[in-house]
């Protein structure tokens, strides 16, 4: 228990040292605001060590008033899809496949569960998110599990900081359906980025 505190503390203290977190400007995030038609969803993302089952991070999609991904302590990036304190803007079907391909390599997995939600849990879940960041290093999953916690239907969605164990949980919850996306590119999560921009 006294590594895990000294695990996290080392954590808050690399993370407190960190670069800003962007802030888009609001015209920005605007200009590329994106609503699916379809109903109002929560996917969840897991990304997983092709040899080890770790998992590696942790974010959620979020279908309501209009498509995010709360991506905390992510290093996504690329042109056209404005951030603000690790919520991503633009979230477009092709903006989500460039997302979930950047991080589907060779060395890992993604593993997307997706369930359907009322459009009140969407819009709770799509405020939580602009709240939540910035996201210190190593909080992914520990500050998604927050997050959908406090939704209702959610409730019993235990805290975690391993993004695998959030993942068995968010499987255990009625009507998720799960898709894992594998593909064989460039081992470096930066190389894919540099390719996508």
């Amino acid at each position: 228990m006294r590594v895990l505190g000294l695990v996290l503390g080392a954590a808050l203290i690399v993370g407190g040292c960190a670069a800003p977190a962007p802030f888009a400007p609001e015209e920005e995030i605007a200009a590329v605001s994106y609503r699916n038609e379809g109903p109002a969803e929560l996917t969840l993302l897991t990304m997983v060590n092709n040899r080890s089952g770790a998992g590696a991070h942790t974010s959620l999609v979020i279908s309501a008033s209009e498509r995010i991904i709360f991506d905390p302590a992510g290093s996504f990036e690329a042109k056209g899809v404005p951030e603000r304190n690790d919520v991503l803007f633009g979230i477009s079907p092709a903006v989500e496949r460039a997302y979930i391909s950047a991080h589907a390599r060779s060395t890992h997995r993604v593993v997307a569960q997706t369930i359907q939600v009322t459009p009140q849990q969407a819009a709770m879940a799509y405020q939580l998110a602009l709240q939540a960041g910035p996201v210190p290093g190593a909080f992914c999953a520990n500050s998604t599990a927050s997050l959908l916690q406090q939704i209702p239907g959610f409730e019993q969605i235990d805290v975690t900081f391993y993004p695998v164990n959030l993942s068995e949980q968010f499987a255990q919850l009625p009507g998720v359906q799960t898709q894992v996306v594998r593909e064989d590119d460039d081992a470096s999560l930066q190389a894919a980025l540099d390719q996508l921009n």
